[in-house]
């Protein structure tokens, strides 16, 4: 009992530890709000109208700000649905198995009907051993939370919290309100600074609070407007920041845009197509190629090619979509994989339809052609294929 004990003490220590930084960022901001408010504008400024400007912007922009900063701390991170769980049954024959391969087999039968198509850089399942689950596309174990998080980003220390697929809207509006935050208060208070440090005005207690607002917003506004760009260009690629240090790895090899499906489309991905809502369920995401060609061999378990940095000819099976990413995909078709041409998808009882089979006999010409490039879930990829399509 005693190990159990000092186990979890340790443990709620490590909590305690855990939101010292969120601490220090609510002392800083409430710092500024009395720097800015009352020894800046109150204090500092005699102009009324300015002052009532400055007064009304700052507080939009600063409700914004603690608005987002506590939707992306307390927003609790979506774990793996149910059907990712394994039984108890598949657990114990799992634990049964010694050999890797065996291993393998038991968790290829269970992803069969899964929307998993990213695999580990040895080609096999992704499986977590803490959870005991099959890992969804773009899922991953965090060892602060000691869980999966689906679409993790990475593990913020600055708000205690896992920063992925239920969050990572609110920390990317996070990010932006911070940054226009710093930058507000580093513009309306450049003049009072300068007067106070060339002595233009006299030296009162505001003098320290204004001199010293000035230089943390000027050096926060560098670090977060870097932050912020970069988290930008991860959304215009539809990749998260593990994404972008190791590229995904699909049945038939890498790719670092897997999962991009264009700027626009990406960005609506993240923020949804109206304000409010996010698209997606977290579990699976659509893919940039699909696999049209159902007589094209599987490669084994243990058999990814070299990544040459290209994706042209190399397909990738798409997703099947959830009713809530439907909107985001409504001028591409949902494919799923099909063991011949006219079979029926997996899941579902009806065939295929006509605009499947058109795209199907694009495919099909395709191979017997000497084209550039296959055609995508959007049509084809270059403009000199879909020219060449049209005669």
């Amino acid at each position: 009992m005693a190990p159990s004990g000092s186990h979890s003490m340790k443990k709620g220590c490590q909590r305690v530890l855990y939101w010292i930084p969120v601490l220090f960022i609510a002392l800083i901001v409430a710092w500024s709000y009395y720097a800015y408010v009352l020894q800046l504008c109150i204090e500092s400024i005699e102009d009324t109208g300015e002052k009532v400007v400055y007064l009304l912007v700052y507080h939009v922009i600063f409700i914004m700000f603690v608005w987002t900063y506590w939707q992306t701390i307390f927003t609790k991170p979506m774990n793996p649905l149910k059907e990712f769980q394994m039984s108890h049954s598949d657990k114990e024959l799992l634990q049964r198995e010694d050999r890797g391969e065996s291993q393998q087999e038991i968790l290829r039968r269970l992803a069969k009907d899964l929307p998993i198509y990213s695999r580990t850089n040895s080609g096999a399942i992704r499986f977590c051993d803490r959870c005991q689950l099959l890992k969804p596309d773009r899922c991953h174990h965090c060892s602060v939370c000691d869980k999966c998080i689906l679409k993790m980003d990475h593990h913020c220390p600055w708000v205690n919290n896992c920063v992925g697929f239920s969050n990572y809207k609110f920390f990317m509006l996070f990010l932006a309100y911070s940054l226009l935050y710093c930058l507000f208060i580093t513009a309306t208070d450049l003049q009072y600074f300068i007067k106070f440090w060339t002595n233009g005005l006299p030296d009162t207690q505001a003098k320290f609070h204004i001199l010293f607002l000035f230089f943390s917003a000027s050096m926060f506004s560098v670090s977060l407007a870097s932050l912020f760009t970069y988290h930008c260009w991860l959304v215009c690629k539809n990749r998260s920041t593990l994404e972008a240090v190791r590229s995904p790895v699909f049945r038939h090899g890498t790719d670092k845009n897997g999962f991009s499906l264009g700027v626009s489309k990406n960005f609506r991905q993240v923020f949804g197509d109206e304000a409010k809502y996010c698209l997606g369920d977290g579990c699976s995401f659509p893919t940039c190629l699909v696999n049209l060609d159902p007589e094209q061999p599987s490669s084994p378990s243990g058999s990814i090619p070299a990544n040459n940095g290209a994706t042209e000819g190399r397909h990738f099976p798409s997703k099947p979509l959830r009713d809530s990413q439907s909107r985001l995909l409504i001028s591409a078709p949902s494919w799923t994989e099909t063991d011949t041409a006219m079979d029926k998808p997996k899941g579902q009882k009806m065939g295929l339809s006509l605009h499947n089979l058109k795209i199907l006999q694009n495919q099909n010409r395709f191979n017997n052609q000497n084209v550039s490039c296959p055609p995508s879930v959007y049509g084809f990829r270059c403009q000199q294929c879909r020219d060449d399509h049209r005669k």
